[in-house]
């Protein structure tokens, strides 16, 4: 495809074909939505040969690019990366669909019935960089929770995400809904990034996903509401009555299950009536696993630690680097959890049934977990089947966000010719 001459009319474009799609999903059945899931599934199966042609385009581009392994890695679209694709929209398929549930339905003193009906948001914008199977999982997610998409993906994906998009065309045409339900931005120019969250007229929601320049950028100039998380900087704490074992091996998943996560622990704090016992075992774990440790002076003093500065608590490494401070107990746990924490995802290892209650009241994060590893801070593993991302705001979605959190709720009333007295 040629570039794109005038980005602006382009988008805008995008965006009236996206809100008139949003209103034929708006009332689609979950039979025609599962229908299209599944259709872009084998659209997808039968397409293994062109994705990896495109994808191929893409990864020679990124290495004349001098793109680094881990994000070739990520760009590459393996065989596995394709069967993960097609189970994930099955999976979706299989999923309930929320949108036209009715909670809340009582009589009120005049007669009339008041309730909720859960209804799509409209049209989700969605800027991504990096792994083109994002495409299939945000129009997924999208799709069958009701709501037009308009998705644009980093430029080093172009091509793979333009043969993705031919296929979910492809399987929305044979469910018999719009082609332009689920768009793909085809053009890579960055004005398409700041037309698209700047259109109100037609876009209900913006969702990024990528390094916290891109969410940073998005959310100071986007006049459309935002759902996001800029940092993770997670924490467990170690409570004097944490059972040593259970704080070992939730204490060393947290931090070494992957390191390139939102979830994953950057802050480790341990009660210092215990930190003789457990940080001795814990930094022979993570040397072995090659993780550097930064401490605190209570820390440094018991093992081998570089001396952590104040950036050290405030930062998300996504590496295998771990700042550790002792502390003199919960309320002093809490209160660096207060200050540095990035509202994400807290847990607290402990045996003391009335500290825990206070750790999940006391801690202002999207995620509080006891005696569990924050990296089970997923949508999967929450049971919303997947997750378009992970939101640290107050306002309408709140954590992993799934096919619940891309949906609203409006007030519904039911009468029999009533009429107010």
């Amino acid at each position: 495809m040629a570039e794109i001459d005038n980005v602006a009319a382009y988008m805008e474009t995008l965006g009236e074909q996206a809100r008139q799609a949003s209103r034929v999903l708006a009332t689609a059945s979950a039979g025609v939505k599962n229908k299209a899931l599944l259709a872009i599934a084998e659209a997808l199966e039968a397409a293994r040969t062109r994705l990896a042609e495109e994808n191929r385009k893409d990864l020679d581009a990124g290495e004349a690019n001098g793109l680094d392994m881990a994000m070739l890695d990520r760009l590459a679209l393996k065989p596995a990366t394709i069967d993960g694709m097609i189970e994930g929209l099955r999976q979706v398929a299989a999923l309930a669909d929320p949108c036209g549930a009715i909670t809340d339905l009582n009589y009120r003193p005049s007669g009339i019935q008041v309730g909720k009906m859960r209804v799509p948001l409209g049209v989700v914008g969605i800027i991504y960089e990096s792994r083109p199977n994002v495409t299939v999982d945000a129009a997924s997610l999208c799709l069958k929770s009701g709501n037009a998409a308009i998705l644009r993906g980093g430029s080093e994906a172009i091509h793979s995400n333009r043969a993705i998009a031919a296929c979910i065309r492809q399987g929305l045409e044979k469910a018999g809904l719009p082609a332009t339900a689920v768009q793909v931005v085809e053009t890579t120019d960055r004005a398409a990034v700041g037309r698209l969250i700047t259109m109100p007229e037609y876009v209900d929601v913006i969702v990024p996903r990528g390094g916290k320049g891109l969410i940073e950028r998005i959310s100071n100039e986007a006049r459309v509401p935002v759902i996001k998380h800029l940092d993770g900087i997670c924490h467990v704490y170690i409570d004097g009555r944490a059972d040593l074992d259970k704080a070992f091996a939730i204490a060393l998943n947290a931090k070494t299950h992957r390191y390139g996560v939102c979830n994953a622990m950057e802050t480790l704090l341990v009660d210092e009536s215990v930190a003789g016992d457990i940080l001795p075992r814990l930094a022979d774990a993570y040397d072995d696993k090659g993780v550097e440790l930064r401490g605190c002076p209570k820390t440094c003093a018991i093992i081998s630690a570089s001396d952590a500065t104040e950036a050290d608590w405030a930062t998300e490494y996504l590496a295998p680097v771990l700042s550790i401070k002792v502390v003199s107990g919960i309320d002093e746990a809490i209160a660096h959890i207060t200050r540095y924490s990035s509202q994400h995802t807290e847990a607290i290892v402990t045996e003391d049934y009335t500290r825990a209650r206070h750790f999940l009241s006391a801690v202002d994060s999207s995620s509080v977990m006891v005696n569990a590893s924050t990296r089970f801070a997923d949508g999967f593993e929450y049971g919303l089947g997947a997750e378009i991302g992970i939101s640290t705001d107050k306002i309408h979605a709140r954590g992993p966000v799934g096919l619940e959190g891309l949906t609203s709720q409006k007030w519904i009333v039911l009468g029999d010719g009533h009429i107010r007295q």
